[in-house]
């Protein structure tokens, strides 16, 4: 897990954004200015203009860093990943409802013309009796109960912005519950996510349970295929997959992922729609994954 880049951008007007800068905190990089050209977001009456990028190698928290900016106009957000599911991450603490709509968390998300991320999550301040609120807007607008590796770039996001030294712990409300992420003394950050939900109704899919109330090994037709399935549910719904009709394990690297993986989140069995994980047996010790992640692609 690594700091990609903190950037500044203005929210003077609904239809306006200006970059006024991008600080990279990603280890080992090497202090340059790289000029900038004017990019334009494709989407209608909004704008992204670049005027400069600089890049540092990374440096402890002082009271000049971009976490302690608070100019009138702007959004302050870091770029966080976690195993390469990447995220733009706000500090939302002075309010209970997001800085930014669901609409420009997808033109934030945009690869091409935004900052680009698999979505945008807000720090929030805590409910319930806990530290903290998470919330999430996926690349799509959706908004999912909780992810992971989000809530692991969550936890190194609140811990430069309140300081926080060596081993620590805190509580986040979730859209799944309660989720407690314990940041190590080597800087990794570890998450309990609890105990799988395995019985249909609560993943939920409309698929027939067929072991204990749990869906196991089920058939599912996707574009006229029959796929072996496993549903469950970690707070957000998944749908896993080891092998299709007259095929003993899957070659991942050979399915056409954008193709097929939208074809599963949106099957009319999965109500909330699916995370899916195609699932390839390269022995008894070792698996290699392809994941189609719901809202994010």
């Amino acid at each position: 897990m690594a700091i990609a880049a903190t950037i500044s951008v203005p929210l003077t007007s609904p239809t306006r954004r200006t970059l006024a800068s991008v600080n990279s905190l990603s280890p080992h990089s090497p202090r340059s200015t790289l000029p900038t050209p004017q990019r334009t977001f494709k989407y209608p009456n909004s704008r992204l203009v670049a005027s400069s990028m600089s890049t540092e190698t990374a440096v402890k928290t002082s009271s000049a860093s971009f976490l302690n900016l608070k100019e009138s106009g702007f959004l302050h957000f870091a770029k966080y990943h976690g195993l390469g599911n990447d995220f733009v991450l706000i500090d939302n603490r002075d309010t209970s409802e997001p800085r930014i709509s669901a609409e420009k968390a997808v033109q934030l998300c945009d690869r091409n013309f935004g900052v680009g991320a698999d979505g945008v999550i807000f720090v929030l301040p805590g409910i319930n009796g806990t530290d903290y609120t998470m919330r999430i807007f996926n690349s799509d607008g959706s908004e999912p109960e909780m992810c992971g590796n989000g809530v692991r770039c969550f936890a190194k996001f609140v811990s430069q912005l309140e300081n926080l030294h060596g081993r620590h712990s805190f509580t986040i409300h979730t859209g799944a519950g309660l989720i407690i992420p314990e940041v190590l003394e080597d800087g990794n950050v570890r998450v309990d996510m609890g105990e799988p939900v395995l019985k249909a109704l609560d993943v939920p899919t409309k698929l027939p349970a067929n072991k204990d109330n749990a869906v196991v090994k089920s058939q599912l037709v996707v574009d006229g295929v029959i796929w072996h399935v496993t549903c469950v549910s970690m707070g957000n719904p998944h749908c896993v997959t080891f092998s299709r009709e007259g095929s003993q394990n899957l070659l991942v690297d050979e399915l056409k992922l954008a193709e097929i993986g939208p074809k599963f989140e949106h099957h009319e069995v999965f109500p909330a729609r699916t995370n899916t994980e195609f699932v390839q047996v390269l022995s008894n010790s070792h698996l290699k994954m392809r994941v189609w992640e719901r809202g994010a692609g």
